[in-house]
């Protein structure tokens, strides 16, 4: 069965619109959090999508079923699937896990100003599957 990447596009898409909005209004606060769920959710599925793909693409499978996150990404770098290497992917892991801690103001602008960065590492990271996948 052939890896589906559409929730990872709409994901993308969206983050991108929403990252747009929010340049038109820095100091609504609404949207920033929407924005910040959204880098959430964009996230998580970046890092399944990418599991998913080192995984359906490895001699053997197992190798990255228990892989940690360190070894997904310095594979994914070294296949080429990444812009960005351990310490960025790091940073951005570490933004995901501060999405719960919003509310404060300090943390959610720290979140937010990782977006740009991130939203270029996704968009290479789909641009990536996309071209692979479509070699299959």
């Amino acid at each position: 069965m052939p890896l589906d990447i559409s929730f990872l596009t709409n994901a993308i898409t969206r983050l991108a619109e929403g990252w747009v909005r929010y340049q038109s209004d820095i100091n609504d606060t609404q949207i920033r959090d929407g924005l910040i769920q959204r880098l959430k959710i964009t996230y998580e599925l970046a890092h399944k999508m990418l599991k998913r793909y080192l995984e359906a693409s490895a001699a053997n499978s197992v190798e990255f079923d228990q892989a940690d996150f360190h070894y997904l990404i310095r594979s994914a770098n070294e296949q080429g699937l990444l812009l960005g290497d351990w310490v960025q992917w790091r940073r951005y892991r570490d933004m995901r896990a501060k999405t719960s801690h919003t509310y404060d103001e300090a943390i959610a602008r720290e979140v937010v100003d990782a977006i740009p960065g991130f939203l270029k590492e996704a968009q290479y990271l789909h641009q990536q599957l996309m071209q692979r996948l479509s070699n299959e």
